[in-house]
């Protein structure tokens, strides 16, 4: 038997993202520009199946030339006369739909490979009886025989993915360490060179190691071409290695990327979006990051847009090092009255700010005002859709020019409705307050988490001129009392100084900001709740971040100490935190559910919320955002990984909880994305069912201009680098 981890559950929840009329309101320019936009973002977001893993792009066009021939529902009847069962043919739809929706065999949110849940002899006998294997056996036997053993495969090391002998990873070629991954940041940094849009391969030359740093862009030549003054590649000693920075990589796919961000130019509604489209056209072209922010920059100014964007080598978190940006890109449309609680939140942000637990020296100077609006998604090409997002992730523009803030509106509605026989670990008499309170206490997390958690707090700067951004002399330390003695220099950033553990720590510092502020009733007002419904507000926001550390076990794995998704450690950390409180604020037990099997039961005090709760949040969140702003990395690991350890010793057996949790744990849900079409003057939406065949059908019919082109680059792209892994 398969350890069920390892394999999406053929009931697993898939939900249709409802845009229509959101769409429906657009001007037709304003559909235009969104359709360029998004068949740009699709384009760009087949980049993720090369970032995963060395299959996932394999699998993916096998399963494209399957479903371009036969319908799902077509596809049945040869499914029920090859000999598979029901079960086995709804198990493989799940498996096409989940490749589909995590763009690759590991998901998106965990990190860990799934498989599908039939033997592989079935599934064979399916390919070969497919329309697509009796139209060309000869391509489809060798497309099979290249990827079925992977497609399988449980090795230790591929159950997740990982840096070196703790799993799998593609943004690294499969000889590269942790020490190779420092190595090449340090070169990087010399160079002034941003890791996002890059990948590492490693060989050996003459029995020394040499490193190709490949840029993601549409040219490949490495010489300086039109539209740059000189190029950043070429071959360097560094260390006594040999690195050389080269451009090329996912060309085809940058190529289409570029032409569909030129088409949307003619489509802008101001100078802002067109100078942000050029800049992002020239970044994926060149494979310059400094492009990409240029544009970002402009997208910041574009203040209210009606049709809201972003695209790019952007989240970090399944880099096992923590610097290199996978690709996504999202196209949305403004939701008007969620828009309005968030702009009175942004208006109330310099009021809120000072609450926070850190010194002022350690808050940036003067707030800038961040776009804050919320979106329905029209498109979110990438590997998983989040409900927030807080960008640009470049830390200089931050600071200083800005950012934005979105919450996604239509992807909130569904993603976190709940059945109520499906709630673990809390009590009867939580779970009708947690399934009423969910989405607004949510809404509220999200709102404080992306504008008041990622949008503040300042980092200590000099810069390479010398000069420092805050007085070195005055500025002391709460911690110790003492002046700071440590910061950032040069081109360090955050993600540079703290790599491995970025992402999480600061998502961790987002969570506790948004656990520290709700406790504000001018907070709750903003989003409609007063009196009691506050109330209920806060003790449900709090009790679904003690839920969720403790659900964040499913993403540890035991066998490398590793965990596997930033957002769910930073909830296991808090857990940890209030857990240490004491005073009987959190409770939680072991114990033997109705069905005889381990369960827990997890409970909060809610009348100590406001005081224990309070007091636990301030103290640690004050310690993680000092010892972020004065790059303090070793203080900072020190306190992360404590946290994050999970041990069988002390009160709680985080363990054996932790196998607890896999045995009730339930599938996170799929989403299905409508396709927009140019007929003739007009641009129409083509909308699917939530289901794992619909899911299918949107891809197949997503490509269908060019599939065989497509398909054909997608396989060539593997085929050049397959032996760095395999």
């Amino acid at each position: 038997m398969v350890d069920s981890q390892y394999y999406l559950p053929n009931d697993i929840g898939v939900s249709a993202l409802d845009c229509t009329e959101a769409f429906r309101l657009l001007s037709n320019k304003e559909k235009m520009y969104s359709h360029y936009l998004s068949r740009a973002a699709w384009y760009g977001g087949l980049a993720v199946l090369l970032q995963t893993s060395p299959e996932s792009a394999k699998i993916f066009v096998l399963l494209q030339k399957i479903f371009r021939k036969q319908t799902p529902a077509q596809l049945e009847q040869v499914a029920t006369a090859a000999g598979l069962s029901p079960e086995e043919y709804q198990a493989f739809l799940v498996y096409a739909a989940g490749l589909y929706a995590n763009m690759g065999n590991y998901k998106s949110f965990g990190d860990t490979k799934f498989i599908p849940n039939l033997p592989k002899d079935k599934l064979k006998t399916l390919v070969k009886a497919s329309q697509a294997f009796q139209d060309q056996p000869a391509e489809m036997e060798a497309l099979w025989d290249s990827c079925s053993c992977l497609l399988f495969s449980l090795e230790d090391r591929q159950k997740q993915l990982g840096l070196g002998d703790k799993g799998i990873t593609t943004y690294f070629s499969g000889n590269c360490s942790l020490e190779d991954a420092e190595l090449a940041q340090k070169f990087l940094d010399l160079k002034k060179l941003s890791a996002y849009n890059t990948r590492l391969f490693k060989r050996e030359k003459e029995g020394k190691a040499c490193y190709e740093v490949r840029l993601a862009s549409a040219v490949q030549k490495d010489c300086a071409v039109e539209g740059e003054c000189e190029t950043s590649c070429g071959s360097f000693n560094f260390e006594d290695k040999e690195f050389t920075v080269k451009r090329g990589d996912y060309a085809p796919l940058m190529e289409k990327v570029s032409f569909y961000l030129q088409k949307a130019q003619a489509y802008a509604a101001n100078e802002n979006q067109r100078k942000m489209l050029e800049e992002y056209a020239r970044s994926f072209t060149l494979g310059s990051v400094d492009a990409h922010k240029e544009g970002s920059r402009y997208w910041i100014k574009d203040k209210g847009p009606i049709v809201e964007s972003y695209i790019g080598f952007i989240e970090s978190y399944r880099d096992p090092f923590g610097s290199r940006g996978e690709f996504e890109g999202f196209i949305a449309v403004v939701n008007k009255a969620m828009s309005e609680r968030f702009a009175k939140l942004v208006s109330s942000a310099e009021v809120l700010l000072p609450e926070l637990p850190w010194p002022k020296e350690f808050e940036k100077d003067t707030f800038l005002k961040p776009d804050f609006t919320s979106l329905d998604v029209l498109t979110f090409a990438g590997s998983g859709i989040p409900a927030g997002i807080n960008i640009p992730n470049y830390d200089d523009i931050r600071q200083s020019e800005g950012f934005k803030n979105v919450s996604l509106g239509n992807v909130l509605s569904v993603a976190y409705a709940t059945q109520k026989e499906k709630l673990t670990f809390l009590q009867e008499e939580d779970k009708d307050l947690f399934i009423k309170w969910k989405g607004p206490s949510f809404e509220v997390q999200v709102g404080l988490h992306e504008l008041l958690g990622h949008g503040s707090g300042k980092l200590l700067v000099q810069d390479d001129e010398g000069k420092f951004n805050f007085d070195k002399s005055k500025v002391t330390n709460p911690e110790t009392g003492e002046p700071v003695t440590s910061w950032y220099r040069g081109s360090e950033t955050w993600d540079s100084k703290f790599s491995t553990i970025a992402s999480s720590y600061e998502e961790c510092r987002a969570e506790c900001v948004g656990l520290y502020l709700c406790l504000i009733k001018k907070v709750l007002s903003i989003f409609g709740n007063e009196g009691q419904d506050a109330e209920d507000v806060v003790y449900i926001n709090w009790l679904s971040m003690v839920r969720a550390g403790l659900l964040g076990l499913e993403f540890y794995t035991p066998e490398s100490k590793s965990w596997r998704q930033a957002h769910m450690q930073a909830r296991f950390v808090i857990l940890r935190v209030l857990l240490e409180a004491g005073e009987g604020l959190v409770g939680l037990e072991e114990l033997t559910g109705p069905d005889g099997k381990p369960d827990a039961q997890i409970t909060l005090d809610r009348s100590k919320i406001h005081t224990v709760g309070k007091d636990a949040i301030h103290r640690f969140l004050c310690k993680l955002q000092v010892l972020k702003a004065t790059a303090d990395v070793e203080g900072g690991r020190a306190l992360y990984d404590g946290y994050s350890t999970v041990s069988e010793g002390g009160p709680h057996n985080f363990m054996r909880l932790r196998e607890t949790v896999l045995l009730r744990k339930e599938a996170r849900k799929m989403f299905v994305q409508a396709n927009t079409n140019i007929n003739g003057d007009s641009v129409e939406l083509k909308e699917y069912e939530g289901s794992a065949a619909g899911l299918i059908c949107s891809f197949t019919e997503r490509f269908q201009d060019d599939a065989e082109k497509l398909e054909a680059d997608l396989l060539a792209l593997c085929k050049k680098d397959f032996p760095c892994w395999c």
